[in-house]
């Protein structure tokens, strides 16, 4: 299974490429998404963003999170992978988190997360919050930052 953005991006290809990240440091984080755009399909690829999140805030399934967590998991495992990537991953939490946390404490945290918490954390971090937004290249292809900060509010019934 892909993700709603990868099925969207591949049914009308907008983005060049795209990804999401989160990085995390001792007293905060940053989470967020990078692509690729050119032109018009700026907007769209903004809009297609957007919705992706809020639908964090109000649609996501038990199944979908639990597809996500055993995808989590995996990928821990396989970051793993070399002497290289093992310290790397240990200055990260030492920085991160002030010791080495082991695998089997990640995977009881992420075993521990479900729908109704990813709505409820999403919903704290995204709705009515202002997004920051950085681009490179012609500033018109860019979305207005007023209409894209009206997208992270909405009725709520």
């Amino acid at each position: 299974m892909v993700s709603g953005l990868a099925v969207r991006f591949a049914n009308q290809p907008a983005a060049h490429s795209f990804m999401s990240f989160n990085t995390n440091y001792s007293d905060t984080g940053l989470w967020g998404a990078y692509f690729i755009g050119e032109g018009p399909r700026m907007m769209e690829i903004t809009d297609y963003v957007v919705r992706e999140w809020i639908a964090l805030c109000t649609k996501i399934t038990d199944q979908e999170v639990e597809r996500a967590k055993n995808i989590l998991k995996a990928n821990l495992r396989l970051q793993l992978d070399g002497t290289t990537p093992i310290c790397e991953d240990i200055g990260r939490q030492m920085l991160a988190y002030g010791r080495r946390v082991p695998l089997e404490e990640f995977e009881y945290r992420i075993d521990n997360v479900n729908a109704a918490k990813v709505r409820e954390v999403c919903t704290k971090y995204i709705y009515d919050r202002c997004p920051a937004l950085a681009a490179i290249g012609p500033a018109v292809a860019v979305p207005d930052y007023a209409s894209l900060r009206s997208e992270f509010y909405w009725l709520r019934l």
